[in-house]
């Protein structure tokens, strides 16, 4: 019997397993219409570039003698208080908030899965020190370090002024200040999964065998961990966008004439009896991204709980 006889069965195994699991998923009514509503998003952002281009439009482009047009055939949305394209500012906006959500969850879901494999496999005075970093950083309050990173002067740092002042800072500000104090959460449930799973018998087998903690992690503890981690960042997603909107709102976050979701709610706070609309766009979007990505968080709990009814 060849090797690869022997892997059939597992392969097939797994394909069944997540098979069962896209079952699962598909019968969670809300999680479907949410991830129906998302990718309608994602492809609704994607294609402000061939938009732009065909109506010759600079999103950028600011026509003090065009402020606050109603919608047209030019203007679908009409225009904002600098006389740009609505329509295309959100459509950039939405590719802007998405990115910053998906980038932080993915940076601060790696220091979170990071320190709590560390914490939870080798325990000791490393799960104790490590454990004690991450409740200091739950006990500080988010917002305000939020604010106090997001005022930091990039150029006391040795970033040049033109730097420090563009779009792209802006955006990476918001990712690394999102992605340093959002990873206690993932941190916490890496840690309680892997003390369950380094005392399993086909790890305790692998110790037995010689295999190295690194190997041990990589291949026996992590794989058997990445169903919360994929249930608990797709929750993270939501609340990052929020975050970024909050600090887009302060004045922390995305630099305009860069626009995003939440600093056209910035730009909007004072038009509120005078152009509603300008403020209610892109808070709907914020609403419907979040709302969207919760269910499918909870569509994907459901599925990959073996517990789910069918």
């Amino acid at each position: 019997m060849t090797t690869l006889d022997l892997a059939a069965p597992s392969v097939q195994a797994a394909q069944s397993v997540w098979k069962l699991r896209w079952k699962r998923f598909r019968g969670h009514r809300a999680g479907m219409i949410s991830l129906a509503v998302l990718v309608l998003l994602v492809l609704f952002t994607l294609s402000a570039g061939p938009l732009a281009a065909w109506f010759g439009v600079d999103p950028d482009a600011t026509d003090l003698l065009s402020r606050y047009d109603p919608p047209s055939a030019a203007h679908w949305l009409g225009t904002d208080e600098g006389g740009r394209d609505e329509l295309l500012r959100l459509m950039y906006g939405g590719q802007i908030s998405l990115l910053v959500g998906l980038l932080s969850t993915l940076v601060g879901g790696m220091v979170g899965l990071f320190i709590g494999l560390w914490a939870g496999y080798f325990g000791g005075r490393i799960d104790a020190l490590l454990m004690r970093f991450t409740d200091g950083m739950i006990a500080l309050p988010l917002l305000p370090l939020l604010i106090v990173f997001g005022a930091i002067d990039l150029t006391k740092l040795g970033f040049s002024s033109e730097f420090a002042h563009s779009g792209a800072a802006g955006f990476w500000r918001v990712v690394v200040i999102i992605a340093v104090v959002d990873w206690t959460q993932m941190a916490r449930l890496v840690r309680a999964a892997t003390l369950s799973l380094k005392e399993r018998d086909y790890v305790l087998a692998a110790q037995a065998s010689g295999a190295g903690p690194f190997y041990v992690m990589a291949t026996h503890i992590l794989p058997n961990v990445a169903t919360p981690i994929i249930v608990a960042g797709t929750l993270t997603v939501g609340r990052v966008i929020l975050l970024e909107s909050v600090l887009s709102f302060l004045g922390f976050g995305i630099v305009p004439p860069t626009p995003s979701w939440g600093n056209m709610l910035n730009n909007a706070q004072e038009l509120v009896t005078t152009a509603p609309t300008l403020a209610v766009y892109p808070g709907l979007l914020i609403f419907i991204t979040v709302i969207a990505v919760n269910f499918i968080g909870d569509g994907l709990q459901h599925a990959f709980d073996p517990r789910s009814s069918r």
